[in-house]
């Protein structure tokens, strides 16, 4: 076991190092090799990455440089490294979701939101490890090995996107990017103590990300703190002619709202929230709460009665859609092909040397629910569920502007201790589900630590599309936990 201090985590600013590098202080090569540098030393242990973009991304920081040799602006990214969730479309870069069924694709365009970080300066330093398609809450589904914790190696990252939270908290990139379907991102934010947010459904473009549940994914960053999460917010929020499911709107400057403090703001506290959190959690939200009313905001008890349904509902309609779109993947049109005698024994071998067991579980349990017979009882149901959380939620926020909870139950627990118990896994997710199925964004926040002085994540929720609010109250949070120890430096 290799277990780190914090002061071995390089926590550089995105927002800093894209003002020296426009101003000439320093070059986007130098950053560049910095990271590189990181990425030799502890990549081996952590594999946070399937793949790092080494010559690309030399080209790409030398371009930055020349850019601002030339009196040019490159963007508000200038120079930054950015890591890349390998479900998200890369042209010519593999792009594999962590599966041997997409083993070696080379997409031929690029997702939205690498264009949009291309065109803002950022560098792609690398495509991070995830759980195979996105499923998994411990980043030890993929195909390719797990990721480690890097605040303590013998333990999960979170998951599915543990590559690109442990990117970050490692100091291999200052921002990275995930994706989030019921918790993807916010629960590996939280075990490896990073700031993580899902926006609003429909803030940022989907397309270009390989699909889980259609109706649930979003992406979003990780960053060091608040005002790196903004800033990326900033970049690749937008409307996306190219995604149906694309909010047709302007968005706010995040980066503008942090500074506005919390004086006169609502918090809520949940008081119906389901349990099973550990008491160290528990006990920092409490100090969260705390924390935020003497900083002049209102703490408001409230109740979100279908809440509690929030987890069936979701392994009913996630699978159900994860079985939809998977169907795509049957050796014929592109992935993996296992040859046989005939086209149907080629589809059931393909899928089954393709697939690992928890996409075939997730698989299974989507096609029984959608199938003659049960789709009224189960999936029918659960969309019904969807709807009442949906209700709920729009209730609460009459009442308060942003709601407070624990982001994970527990702080990161140790490899291969969930593996052989799905539902004890599933149960990671609690929290965070109801905002994917809401479709409302949430986001979390480092906030001192728990058991083994591990990180843990305190969890804002807010309404559509009131991020600026709630990076308000992150930012309050990020200062409260810096003033008293809680913070990263805590760690």
């Amino acid at each position: 076991m290799s277990t780190a201090d914090s002061s071995s985590f390089a926590m550089s600013s995105a927002t800093q190092i894209a003002a020296q590098i426009r101003s000439g202080q320093m070059t986007a090569s130098a950053v560049l090799e910095n990271h590189l540098a990181a990425i030799t030393a502890r990549e081996s242990e952590i594999h946070a990455f399937n793949l790092v973009t080494i010559d690309q991304a030399r080209a790409q920081a030398a371009a930055v440089d020349a850019m601002v040799a030339a009196g040019q602006d490159p963007g508000p990214l200038a120079g930054v490294p950015v890591a890349i969730k390998d479900n998200m479309c890369t042209r010519g870069v593999p792009t594999t979701c962590s599966s041997r069924m997409l083993e070696g694709w080379r997409p031929p365009y690029d997702a939205t939101v690498v264009t949009k970080l291309a065109a803002a300066g950022a560098v792609m330093i690398g495509k991070t490890n995830l759980d195979e398609f996105a499923m998994g809450s411990s980043t030890e589904n993929s195909a390719f090995g797990p990721t480690r914790n890097p605040r303590d190696t013998s333990r999960v990252p979170g998951g599915s996107s543990g590559g690109s939270a442990a990117a970050v908290a490692a100091g291999f990139a200052p921002i990275s990017l995930g994706s989030d379907t019921g918790g993807s991102i916010r629960q590996p934010a939280a075990l490896c103590g990073v700031v993580g947010v899902k926006p609003t459904y429909g803030m940022v473009s989907r397309l270009g990300l390989v699909a889980f549940a259609s109706s649930l994914d979003q992406i979003g960053p990780f960053a060091n703190d608040v005002a790196d999460a903004a800033l990326v917010m900033d970049v690749i929020a937008g409307h996306d002619p190219g995604d149906s499911t694309s909010i047709p709107m302007e968005h706010p400057s995040l980066t503008a709202a942090i500074a506005q403090g919390v004086e006169g703001l609502r918090i809520g506290r949940i008081t119906d929230l389901p349990g099973g959190a550990d008491p160290e959690v528990e006990a920092r939200l409490e100090e969260a709460f705390a924390a935020l009313a003497a900083a002049g905001a209102q703490i408001v008890d409230v109740q979100v009665p279908a809440l509690t349904y929030g987890l069936t509902a979701y392994y009913l309609i996630a699978p159900a859609e994860a079985s939809s779109n998977l169907a795509r993947y049957d050796g014929v049109r592109y992935g993996m092909r296992v040859p046989a005698s005939d086209t149907n024994s080629m589809y059931m071998a393909t899928r089954h040397e393709g697939f690992g067991p928890e996409v075939k579980r997730r698989i299974m349990l989507g096609t029984y629910a959608l199938s003659a017979g049960y789709f009224d009882a189960y999936y029918g149901k659960a969309l019904k569920v969807r709807r009442l959380i949906a209700d709920d939620f729009d209730r609460a926020y009459q009442q308060v502007d942003v709601m407070l909870t624990p982001t994970a139950p527990s702080v990161a627990f140790a490899l291969g201790a969930k593996t052989d118990d799905p539902l004890a896994m599933y149960l990671c997710d609690t929290y965070t589900i109801p905002s994917n199925l809401a479709g409302h964004p949430a986001m979390s926040v480092p906030f001192g630590t728990g058991a083994d002085d591990l990180p843990v994540g305190v969890q804002i929720m807010a309404a559509t599309l009131n991020e600026p609010v709630m990076f308000r109250v992150a930012a309050a949070l990020e200062a409260a936990a810096g003033s008293n120890g809680n913070g990263r430096g805590g760690q």
